[in-house]
């Protein structure tokens, strides 16, 4: 989800992005046989794996250009349970990731009661759903970045996104 993140700078949003699984994986020869590396890994080790194992494959598919991109954010993938940074909003591009933000952050033991906002906008892993996937959740926050009233306005938000984008668009609010 780096590509968000650049697209996202660009418009003055300050942005992070996170893993959720218990271990970083990559696609690999075969959709069964994922490249598999822990959240210690750096992206830089994780790209001299790669070009070892079939340069050719992993430049075609754009990993090695992704891995590259990554590297020149951060030294290596963040677990977002390993976090305890407050966010104003999380946004997921898998139900499954989703589910996963929700269990963390109910979870943990409430301090502050500051409201997060946990928004699931389904993307496919390919690069052109990627691409429309993140001007799509840039939008949203943009529109989400202009209403006076976050807390009341966002079911109607997201509905108008919904009915725009023609995808569902799960919503939660949890608290710290």
């Amino acid at each position: 989800m780096h590509h968000l993140q650049r697209t996202f700078s660009k418009r003055g949003f300050e942005v992070r992005s996170f893993g959720t699984g218990s271990h970083v994986k990559l696609p690999g020869p075969a959709p069964d046989k994922p490249n598999v590396y822990d959240f210690k890994t750096t992206y830089e080790q994780m790209y001299n794996d790669l070009v070892r194992k079939d340069k050719e494959l992993y430049t075609q598919n754009g990993i090695l250009h992704m891995l590259d991109r990554n590297k020149r954010i951060k030294s290596r993938p963040e677990r977002f349970q390993s976090c305890k940074d407050q966010f104003d909003l999380v946004i997921t591009c898998e139900e499954r990731v989703y589910d996963q933000v929700l269990e963390d952050l109910s979870s943990r033991e409430q301090e502050t009661f500051t409201p997060v906002h946990v928004i699931n906008v389904d993307i496919q892993d390919n690069h052109e759903e990627a691409t429309l996937g993140a001007f799509l959740i840039c939008e949203l926050c943009q529109c989400i970045q202009h209403t006076d009233d976050m807390e009341n306005e966002m079911d109607e938000l997201l509905q108008e996104f919904e009915d725009k984008s023609n995808r569902p668009f799960l919503h939660t609010v949890c608290f710290y």
